[in-house]
């Protein structure tokens, strides 16, 4: 790891970064999705043979209910019930976000509320490297169904058999997914986004990929909503004398098993930015005078993850300003929130928690403001819109207004 200060140019590149935007990528990923867009399920086979070296039929496009069947054949009999205690914990935490419809009337008889109103279909992207990442399935999908997605469907790239690895099958099937598609990259996102004949539309596209697909839910963002812009996962650990030294360099390693993930730890301590420089390869080392001085440069960076490694960590907490997620104390590391606390692991990266929050199931709703007011109201609050209108120079405005009096 790399020693670097608060004033250093290493420092403010980090705080200067975000989610780059390849100008080669976007060109790339816009033909991809205009060729989806203009010949459906053709383009998509097409993409498919090309990048994923699997030749699929149409038909072949969705997963079949004996492949989800048979999926079961192919895992550990305990899966499914370490899946049923994950899926709890999730449950509890997503059920205390749920939004309710709520109104209002004031004395002069005015009502005012909102209806919440919960999409009617979600796409999730599940990314498939060199293992399955049965997390995002979970961490995606519960959140969708507490908020009462009437349906949700993944895209999943397939393995050079032209299957989808069966956890990921299973984990969908448990959480009674509508519908999985054997497809990946910026052709799913298109198919997801414009239908095909096979692929439904969506309303929103969730879940994490690499640059195309993060780069394709860019371009298609207004058509159908989007979670976020992924990028690199990031980490920053404060921590002092304090904190052990063992668990420090494991959580600091734990980020070197994603690509490009970028590991920060933020120490008052010189002893343990010598220890860490000697032991963790790559990030960097930023050197605090004091732990105030710690949580100002940790609100800089805005990370994705930050743990507060530190005897009395509650009382740095109510001075963090800026972060995805928060870990308290020496027993919680990011781990637990990648895989099992509750709370999604889809989180912002690139500095956009200075403004965005994690997935959440108010992320799936719609909220209608609803407005009624009644003749003798209206005529109250004319000489209001009178003034407003005349001024903006809206004269029809004023004028439907004017004729119910």
């Amino acid at each position: 790891m790399k020693v670097i200060s608060p004033q250093s140019k290493d420092f403010q590149n980090i705080c200067l970064r975000g989610i780059s935007k390849n100008q080669r990528v976007g060109e790339k990923v816009a033909r991809i999705l205009s060729d989806v867009r203009a010949s459906g399920d053709d383009a998509v086979i097409k993409y498919t043979k090309k990048f994923d070296k699997v030749k699929l039929s149409a038909r072949q496009i969705k997963v079949s209910a004996s492949e989800i069947s048979g999926a079961y054949q192919n895992i550990s009999p305990d899966f499914a019930p370490l899946l049923k205690n994950i899926c709890d914990n999730l449950s509890k935490f997503y059920k205390r976000q749920t939004k309710k419809a709520w109104k209002m009337r004031s004395e002069d008889g005015v009502v005012l509320g909102e209806k919440v109103q919960p999409l009617e279909r979600v796409g999730v992207y599940v990314p498939a490297g060199t293992a399955p990442l049965v997390s995002t399935v979970y961490m995606t999908v519960l959140p969708a169904k507490l908020a009462g997605v009437k349906e949700i469907i993944i895209a999943c790239p397939p393995n050079k058999d032209g299957n989808i690895d069966p956890h990921i099958l299973v984990v969908a099937d448990l959480l009674k997914v509508d519908a999985i598609y054997k497809i990946g990259g910026a052709q799913a996102i298109a198919a997801l986004a414009y239908g095909t004949k096979t692929v439904p539309k969506v309303d929103k596209i969730v879940g994490p990929g690499n640059i195309y697909v993060t780069e394709a839910k860019r371009q298609v963002f207004g058509i159908v909503d989007i979670d976020m812009l992924a990028g690199p996962t990031e980490l920053v650990v404060i921590a002092n004398n304090f904190t052990p030294l063992n668990f420090l360099i494991a959580d600091l390693q734990s980020q070197a098993e994603h690509s490009k993930g970028l590991s920060i730890l933020v120490t008052t301590s010189k002893y343990l930015a010598r220890a860490v420089k000697k032991q963790v390869k790559s990030g960097y080392i930023v050197m605090a005078k004091n732990l105030d001085e710690a949580v100002d440069i940790s609100n800089r960076i805005a990370p994705e993850h930050l743990q507060i490694m530190v005897k009395n960590p509650r009382t740095l907490l109510k001075k963090i300003k800026h972060a995805g997620a928060i870990f308290i104390g020496p027993y919680s590391p990011a781990v637990v929130g990648d895989y099992i606390a509750g709370p999604s692991h889809v989180l912002p990266t690139g500095g956009t928690a200075r403004f965005s929050s994690g997935l959440s199931a108010c992320d799936f709703i719609k909220v209608s403001h609803i407005i009624s007011y009644s003749k003798k109201t209206l005529q109250d609050v004319y000489g209001q819109i009178e003034r407003i209108a005349t001024l903006e120079g809206m004269v029809k405005h004023l004028e439907s207004v004017k004729v119910r009096l």
